[in-house]
């Protein structure tokens, strides 16, 4: 039985991968893509994954939390990370994917004081949070101080409903809404691991068509 062996991939050897799949030019916008994500839970974790697959090269990863064993079934963290900051074992993960992205992190829970600083620099905002009250002061946060930037937002993934309810809509000029809208977590139908990841892929995907100039959901 042949032993591991580990690959060392440079970073133009990945570079040329993402061409050939996505093409130079849609390559060269993915690649200087900058995008923050707030929450690292079962939404954050899956697009910062999605975003990190296609070489966007800009991530800001915004959270405060820790890896908890209730994480595990519907957040891309593993067993051996529980206890670790969600900022730091997600970054690890990123890097296994691809070391040569720009990831930064802020380990610090998002308020209102902060929320200015935190994603001044990036044209993309991806609203990842699991508590309500969270997504509306970052929502309305955005939409007060930073009107020109584009939000993707999500509410509504809870549990094993038809996948087919959960939609991604333009709210506002740059301010997209993902989910479907209403479910709300009860016991048995708690968040679960494909409705939520399905909800996050359509916040990565809605992110991607900003990426790429497209503004129609």
């Amino acid at each position: 039985m042949k032993g591991k062996t580990t690959h060392t991939l440079t970073e133009a050897q990945i570079m040329d991968a993402l061409n050939r799949r996505h093409s130079p030019e849609k390559q060269r916008l993915l690649s200087e893509g900058h995008v923050a994500i707030a929450g690292l839970g079962g939404l954050g974790s899956n697009v910062a994954c999605a975003l990190a697959r296609i070489g966007v090269g800009h991530l800001h990863l915004i959270d405060f939390d820790v890896v908890d064993i209730t994480n595990l079934n519907r957040q891309q963290y593993f067993i051996g990370q529980i206890g670790m900051y969600k900022t730091d074992a997600l970054k690890s993960l990123l890097e296994q994917i691809n070391p040569y992205l720009d990831i930064r992190t802020d380990c610090v829970r998002v308020t209102e004081d902060n929320l200015p600083r935190l994603v001044a620099d990036a044209p993309i905002v991806c609203e990842a949070f699991d508590d309500p009250v969270a997504k509306a002061m970052l929502v309305n946060g955005i939409l007060e101080h930073f009107p020109e930037k584009k939000l993707v937002s999500a509410t509504g993934m809870t549990g094993y409903d038809s996948s087919n309810t959960i939609t991604t809509r333009r709210i506002m000029k740059n301010f997209y809404l993902c989910g479907d809208g209403i479910s709300e977590p009860s016991y048995g139908n708690g968040l679960m691991a494909p409705r939520v990841a399905i909800c996050a892929a359509h916040e990565a995907g809605m992110i991607t068509r900003l990426l790429l100039g497209e503004e129609d959901v």
